[in-house]
């Protein structure tokens, strides 16, 4: 006698069989909290007569429970399933759910309406065909509703269904849908003229215009939700397009075979194609195309496969695989649109991991252009982007990339940024074009080069970080160290926080933002009297670790000394030189680091000072000291 879970799983292969050579419809439910998304997709799983397939043991068990009968289970006990489901957290991630009817498969991405998890929302967005947008007849449209369409819209979806739920709540009123509809439709007008949109009065808990038209509406002539999906057309281009492959991993398990593995981006690839490798350019032919069930005359868009090549071609992981007459563009030097996602502000300046398909490259917002009012769509000054904001940005990256605009190719212009210490992602983008000087600029080769300075000058380079709370001493002890190696013979320059911003920086506040940019711009500057050979002081209070770590970043090997000047605040504001800290307890003085903005401590600096016990000359010689042991100060 079988075992129930082999009955089971025999039922679900002979389920997903007969329903393999139907179109997938993938589609999204958003809105705001408490507009009905679970209510609705309850109903929809439940009226399908869908398996679940992650649940198929609890759908058994549950209907049982019930005394019901087949694969249908009461629909209040599937609803509260799906309530339950978010109240245990699950709606942090998304949930995918499938069903199938007799003309189409479905899957659906179930994403939460609350405000601080559209980051889910949008992921969920990012593949779907269509989104049904949910809106209480009673609230009307809300900003998270606006906030979704819009994101839907940027993510690439062209087909809304404005499900006006809850109808039963204000009695089935037409004028109510019409209002409704129509305050949609003037919003949508702004996003774009290719935007569809199907408006349907439902009720998801009382099954109104779901699967059968509702008898309490006859005023609406419109198809019931069930009808639009089965019969919307499915038609996201990737059939059509370009061929691109991102290089997932290189597969070489001899010295006879190397192959490039990964899913099928968009197009069509054949065996005897010619392609182009980016960023580099290469070119060859394509050799065979490998499967685990034997080779193919013919891959498209959505499949896994391994490529070959007839000619050896350098190609890594992250690499993008073209047609050789549609390539992809390369560049380093972006247009880009982002959905700002972590509680922490966007800094334009801060350093992130950009992940776009499988390369994974280090950038920065240089530039923040505009951010977007989502109840008006309209442009509007913005120097950062909080939590759930949207801006139009220049993003910086420190190797050039292969990519596609967004609005051409979802899945090669798609991009997230993701902070470099926590590793979480913080941000979702999209490219919309390389800027122009990307590609006119390039490095100038010098004959006389940064070894040839140093040289000249019987120094080895270095830029000494001098970091610390305003009044701890940091210009003090670099005004004490340049004496003394200027008395060694050795070339140097100092870069003081208030000298630079009378001119460099004299456009810059104190704000998060302009402090990040501040030390980006003098981390540029230190790097470039590197290569001029010089030993650079830098005295800047650099309140945040990550403008630190990127300034390191930009230097050699062994050239940056982080030099932590640990003075106690209640030291340095005992000192107060400058009557700052007197100031800005007095209110004066607004993000005043120690005081209401933050100073993060080096956690491992080369070196630290502490003034309590030292004097500026003792520190001074400890410096030295410490470059000496090191061979920094050696010809």
């Amino acid at each position: 006698m079988s075992h129930k879970s082999d009955l089971i799983a025999t039922d679900i292969e002979a389920y997903l069989e007969s329903h393999e050579n139907k179109s997938l419809l993938r589609f999204i439910t958003c809105g705001s909290v408490d507009d009905g998304k679970s209510t609705l997709i309850g109903r929809l799983l439940y009226d399908s007569k869908m398996i679940f397939e992650d649940q198929l043991d609890a759908l058994e068990r549950d209907s049982r429970k019930q005394g019901t009968q087949g694969d249908r289970i009461d629909f209040a006990l599937l609803v509260d399933g799906l309530a339950a489901e978010r109240e245990q957290g699950i709606t942090i991630d998304v949930a995918y759910r499938f069903f199938s009817t007799d003309k189409r498969k479905f899957i659906v991405a179930d994403t939460p309406g609350h405000e601080q998890y559209t980051r889910n929302m949008a992921t969920g967005a990012s593949t779907a065909h269509v989104a049904i947008l949910l809106i209480d007849a009673r609230r009307g449209i809300l900003t998270q509703t606006r906030r979704h369409a819009y994101i839907c819209y940027a993510l690439g979806i062209r087909r809304m269904v404005l499900a006006i739920n809850k109808m039963d709540l204000v009695a089935y009123d037409p004028s109510v849908f019409e209002g409704i509809e129509r305050d949609f439709l003037d919003f949508a007008a702004e996003l774009g003229g290719d935007l569809e949109i199907e408006a349907i009065p439902m009720s998801a808990l009382e099954g109104d215009n779901i699967t059968e038209p509702s008898e309490r509406t006859p005023w609406y002539h419109g198809p019931t939700l069930m009808d639009y999906l089965e019969t919307v057309p499915v038609d996201d281009g990737l059939l059509s397009s370009a061929f691109r492959m991102p290089v997932q991993w290189v597969n070489r398990p001899n010295l006879d075979f190397r192959g490039f593995s990964g899913q099928i981006a968009s197009g069509t690839v054949r065996p005897g194609d010619r392609v182009r490798t980016l960023p580099s350019g290469r070119e060859t032919t394509i050799g065979r195309i490998v499967t685990q069930t034997g080779d193919l005359d013919e891959a498209v868009a959505g499949q896994s496969v391994t490529l070959t090549f007839t000619d050896e071609v350098d190609t890594s992981r992250g690499d993008v695989i073209c047609a050789a007459q549609a390539p992809a563009e390369v560049a380093d030097q972006f247009q880009a649109r982002i959905l700002w996602m972590a509680e922490d502000a966007m800094l334009p300046g801060r350093r992130y991991l950009l992940k776009l398909g499988a390369r994974t490259v280090t950038g920065q917002v240089s530039n923040l252009k505009y951010g977007i009012d989502i109840n008006t769509l309209e442009d509007r000054p913005a120097k950062t982007l909080g939590l759930n904001e949207i801006g139009v940005c220049t993003l910086g990256l420190d190797q050039p990339i292969a990519f596609d605009p967004y609005d051409d190719n979802r899945l090669t212009g798609g991009f997230i940024l993701v902070d470099r210490l926590t590793h979480n992602t913080v941000g979702l983008g999209l490219l919309d074009f390389a800027l122009r000087r990307s590609g006119n600029i390039h490095w100038q080769a010098l004959d006389v080069d940064r070894a040839t300075l140093a040289r000249q000058k019987h120094q080895k380079p270095a830029v000494l970080w001098f970091t610390g709370l305003s009044g701890s001493g940091k210009s003090t002890i670099a005004n004490a160290l340049q004496k003394k190696l200027f008395a060694m013979d050795k070339h140097t320059f100092v870069l003081d926080g208030d000298n630079v911003r009378h001119g460099l920086n004299r456009d810059l506040g104190f704000t998060d933002a302009d402090r990040v940019e501040n030390i980006r711009r003098v981390a540029n500057v230190s790097k470039l009297m590197s290569d001029a050979g010089l030993i650079t002081l830098v005295s800047f209070i650099s309140p945040f670790r990550s403008e630190r770590r990127m300034a390191r970043n930009m230097m050699s090997e062994g050239e940056f000394v982080e030099i932590y000047v640990d003075t106690p605040l209640n030291v340095a504001e005992a000192r107060d030189v400058k009557g700052l800290y007197k100031r800005a307890r007095a209110g004066e003085i607004k993000n005043f680091t120690g005081l209401d903005s933050p100073y993060e401590a080096p956690e491992t600096p080369e070196i630290r000072i502490n003034t309590v016990d030292c004097s500026a000359e003792d520190a001074a010689d400890q410096i030295i000291a410490w470059m000496d042991e090191r061979g920094m100060l050696e010809g």
